[in-house]
């Protein structure tokens, strides 16, 4: 179970609710799922932190997330919340713009109507993506 375990987190950085889970479809006990957790933390299979980081790089750079909704999705995934601090403030806020803008842009393209109503539509569609209202509000000039 161990081995399988191991497997599964080399695959892909994954949390400790992630193999809970796994482990509990399996119907492992929950000693198994303890000891399995502790031997993949110690044997660096297993890191909150460094998934909390990789999770909120890849959710900005592929689905386009913004901090808000990252930091929700950590947190429905039971990552400490130091984890889930130190990940936001790892990415680049330069990045963070530039990829504001561009999906700002590619929805402005979709949109019709007047300034205000355009303007507030981008608003409302970044918001709901879990942009910050005062990133918005830069990236909008």
């Amino acid at each position: 179970m161990k081995d399988t375990a191991a497997a599964y987190c080399a695959a892909a950085e994954r949390c400790k609710q992630d193999v809970c889970s796994k482990l509990a479809r399996a119907s492992a006990t929950q000693e198994q799922i303890d000891a399995v957790l502790q031997y993949l933390t110690q044997h660096h299979f297993l890191d909150e932190a460094r998934y909390a980081c990789a999770f909120a790089h890849d959710k900005l750079r592929f689905a386009g997330w913004g901090r808000v909704k990252i930091r929700y999705a950590l947190r429905m995934k039971n990552v400490p919340d130091a984890a889930i601090s130190e990940a936001l403030a790892s990415i680049d806020e330069e990045d963070y713009q530039s990829r504001l803008k561009s999906i700002l842009q590619a929805k402005k393209r979709t949109l019709s109507g007047d300034d205000y109503t355009v303007r507030n539509k981008l608003m409302r569609f970044a918001a709901s993506r879990g942009f910050e209202m005062d990133a918005v509000v830069r990236a909008l000039g």
